[in-house]
């Protein structure tokens, strides 16, 4: 009962803030003394912060004004992409206070030497961290991969990095520091449910970065499956006789809404990526100079992911469809096409076309969801914070 009210206390606070205790007290139906004493807590353990009393204008002694810390708790996110490194420490609050992106080949190369580096990454955006005051409670690592539902750190497959049955304490330098695995994309879809507080309950995120994931969360909860495998929507075929995908498949949506199809149908395949540096900002640059081969491969990408989302649409019948990723930098262009196929598709219920919308957060959606997974488990539960 203490846990749940502590929670109830914190989350009035972020909600509302600044809050005296007298307004909490008010808020959330306890008695003054019980506030006291769970606001007494929450500030030992580092969540809250009590500013000098001030003048309110009302009748009474001044309250002190109860804010959720800016300082003290936070949650580190790091990725592994096929391209880049990544970390993200997010406080208390939810707000990101640091990000870090390293440009780095990761496909193909050996599973310890990738995750030493991002190691020594998270090594060094704790250090910064603890600069601002801030003290990591928790890491989560956000991969492109399968992670199944059962304890150790499994990431049982990340086709686009080479890994098959990779476990991450056996590789992490320091076993004191070894994050916890989680599918990229569940993670992006779960910043986008968080950061936009969505008034879709029932949602399908699509997204792409060197391939295609989805994640489903069905009525405010994270969809994950029987053993942790949903979302492989790039992996839905589209064309049964299509070109055979890394899977083994053939016609998978990776081969014609991939990057590697896109840029390829665009004939930008092996194009110098010159100032960007990416080819998510190629194809932006492109499409938007009208360059006509780039145009029609995303409308192609767009028609196909259509396809794809409109089986998704009759199966889950989702309140809301995100593109996200380097989807929702390329959105301007996949939409129109993305929305056609939808309605010529979805034809047995009702879809209204603005339930589909790019992400808020593009290509930095899994990293934030991975540093606000530990922000979420502390605010549904502040006594994993330590005392003094």
């Amino acid at each position: 009962m203490r846990r749940q009210n502590l929670a109830v206390v914190l989350g009035a606070v972020r909600a509302h803030s600044p809050l005296s205790r007298a307004d909490v007290a008010g808020r959330v139906g306890l008695t003054r003394a019980a506030v006291s004493s769970l606001v007494d807590e929450l500030i030992e353990r580092g969540a809250l912060d009590e500013a000098p009393a001030t003048a309110s204008g009302r009748v009474g002694r001044p309250g002190r004004a109860l804010t959720v810390s800016d300082r003290g708790p936070a949650g580190l996110g790091l990725e592994i992409g096929a391209t880049h490194l990544g970390a993200c420490v997010a406080d208390l609050r939810g707000e990101p206070r640091l990000w870090r992106r390293v440009e780095r080949d990761n496909a193909g190369r050996p599973a310890g030497q990738v995750l030493a580096e991002a190691a020594a990454l998270a090594a060094e955006v704790e250090t910064e961290a603890a600069a601002l005051g801030l003290c990591v409670q928790g890491r989560v690592l956000a991969v492109p991969g399968v992670v199944p539902n059962e304890p150790g750190g499994l990431v049982e497959r990340a086709p686009n990095l080479g890994w098959h049955g990779i476990r991450l304490a056996h590789h992490w330098p320091d076993r004191n520091t070894v994050p916890e695995p989680e599918n990229e994309a569940n993670l992006g879809a779960l910043a986008e449910y968080w950061s936009a507080e969505l008034p879709a309950q029932t949602i399908v995120h699509v997204s792409a970065e060197t391939g295609i994931g989805a994640a489903l969360i069905i009525e405010g909860r994270l969809f994950r499956g029987a053993r942790g495998f949903a979302g492989e929507l790039g992996h839905i075929p589209v064309q049964p006789d299509g070109p055979r995908c890394a899977c083994g498949a053939r016609g998978c949506l990776e081969q014609y809404a991939g990057e590697a199809a896109v840029l390829r149908a665009a004939g930008l395949a092996g194009h110098a990526l010159g100032q960007h540096g990416d080819a998510v900002a190629l194809l932006a640059e492109r499409a938007g100079a009208g360059h006509a081969p780039t145009l029609r491969a995303l409308d192609g990408a767009g028609r196909a992911l259509g396809l794809a989302l409109a089986s998704a649409v009759e199966l889950i019948d989702p309140d809301g469809l995100v593109l996200g990723g380097a989807y929702a930098e390329l959105a301007d262009w996949l939409l129109p096409s993305v929305r056609a196929e939808l309605a010529a598709r979805v034809t047995v219920r009702p879809w209204a076309p603005e339930a589909l919308r790019p992400s808020a957060l593009g290509r930095r959606g899994p990293l934030l969801g991975a540093a606000l997974t530990t922000v979420r488990r502390i605010m549904a539960d502040p006594t994993l914070l330590p005392t003094g």
